[in-house]
C-alpha cells in the first residue's frame, strides 16, 4: 500500500478542526463533555444542539439530537467512528482530566504509550470511544533505520500519569 497520495499532499498545517457528535440526550452530553472532561459550552441551539470548545474556539466539539433524541449507539460490528481524539497539550493535563474522569466513575477502557504519545481510552454516554492522549516532543519520536514513523503500544504506568495531578482535597 502506498503511503502518499498520487494526488497531491495536504499542507503542512492542515488539522481536522473538529467533530460532531449524534447523542441521544443533549444535557447528558452536555455534563460528561463540559463537567468531566473540561470544554465549555460556546453556544447552545435550543434544545436539540450544543457547541463546545477549549479556550474560546468556536467549537472543537458540537453534539446534536436532531435525528438521534432518545437513540441507542450503533451496534458492534458495524461501521462508524471508532473514537473521538482530544489532545491534550501536557503529560500534567492530561493527569488532571483522566482524574476527573475516574472521580467520576467513568471505567477507563484501556492506556497506552504509543511512543509518539501517551493515551488513556474511555466512553461517552453515547459509547462513542473517546481517546484522551498528550504527544511527545516530534524530537522523540520513534523512527525506524530509514526514518519513517515506527509507532508502538506498550503498557502505560497509569498509576505515575495520575500521581502528576493529585485528587483536590475535600
Amino acid at each position: 500500500m502506498e503511503t502518499k497520495s498520487k494526488a497531491g499532499s495536504l499542507p503542512p498545517a492542515t488539522r481536522i478542526g473538529h467533530v460532531h457528535l449524534k447523542v441521544a440526550d443533549l444535557d447528558r452530553s452536555i455534563a460528561f463533555w463540559r463537567d468531566v472532561i473540561g470544554f465549555e459550552v460556546t453556544q447552545l441551539y435550543g434544545r436539540q444542539a450544543a457547541f463546545l470548545s477549549a479556550d474560546g474556539y468556536h467549537h472543537h466539539l458540537g453534539l446534536n439530537t436532531w435525528e438521534s433524541r432518545g437513540g441507542t449507539p450503533p451496534a458492534p460490528g458495524t461501521t462508524g467512528l471508532f473514537h473521538v481524539a482530544v489532545l491534550l497539550p501536557t503529560r500534567e493535563a492530561l493527569s488532571a482530566v483522566v482524574n476527573r474522569v475516574l472521580r467520576a466513575n467513568i471505567p477507563l477502557e484501556g492506556a497506552a504509550d504509543h511512543g509518539v504519545s501517551q493515551a488513556v481510552y474511555l466512553r461517552d454516554p453515547d459509547s462513542n470511544g473517546v481517546e484522551l492522549y498528550w504527544d511527545y516532543p516530534v524530537s522523540q519520536w520513534p523512527r525506524d533505520r530509514t526514518g519513517n514513523l515506527s509507532m508502538v503500544t506498550e503498557p502505560l504506568d497509569l498509576a505515575a500519569l495520575l500521581a502528576l495531578s493529585p485528587e483536590p482535597s475535600a
